[in-house]
């Protein structure tokens, strides 16, 4: 999994007014827990968060706060409902002995049987959100479509992928081969 460098400062003041004047000032509002460390606030650069945010691939975190390390997990974002600035941000302070749970994108690999038929793949699911520990996560989720026929799906429940729990429900579709108009025509014509 890939890692990313995060640099923070630890924040004093907690309130409203404090939060605020650190916006202005281009900082985000951010706490790190878990893993027995308690909570810690601190702030971090906008510019340094938006490309942890702004991408469909999921990080390690090498967090950096008042010359102490940290290796953590992106938990939970809040953005403005009318703005969609950034609000907030939790971390989850990993331990290489725990698993940890995160979302995982989903690559769609090989062409399918039913898309060479004159189906279309509709892809429902772009991430996953999964369990295991540290040194077993991979950069991202695999599933082969190969031998998916016209009018098939794949489900969670289908997948499977070593050291690694899926905890999105089983019953979830991930993608599927819908049936075109064209596809229809050809299939009737034989």
């Amino acid at each position: 999994m890939k890692k990313i460098k995060l640099e923070g400062t630890e924040r004093t003041g907690l309130g409203k007014k404090e939060t605020k004047k650190l916006r202005n000032e281009q900082q985000i509002p951010c706490v790190l827990y878990g893993n027995g460390i308690g909570n810690l606030h601190f702030t971090a650069p906008v510019s340094s968060i938006k490309p942890i945010i702004y991408t469909p691939e999921a990080f390690l975190i090498d967090l950096n706060v008042s010359d102490k390390s940290y290796l953590a997990v992106l938990r939970d974002i809040q953005f403005h409902p009318l703005s969609d600035e950034i609000l907030h941000i939790d971390f989850f302070n990993v331990d290489d002995t725990k698993p940890v749970s995160i979302d995982l994108p989903v690559v769609i690999e090989g062409n399918s049987e039913g898309v060479k038929q004159g189906g279309k793949l509709q892809i429902l699911v772009r991430k996953l959100k999964v369990s295991a520990l540290i040194n077993d996560l991979p950069e991202n989720l695999t599933v082969d479509v190969t031998d998916l026929g016209l009018g098939k799906t794949v489900f969670v429940k289908d997948l499977s992928y070593p050291n690694i729990t899926i905890l999105t429900p089983p019953s979830s579709t991930v993608c599927r081969v819908k049936a075109t108009r064209a596809s229809r025509e050809q299939t009737a014509q034989k």
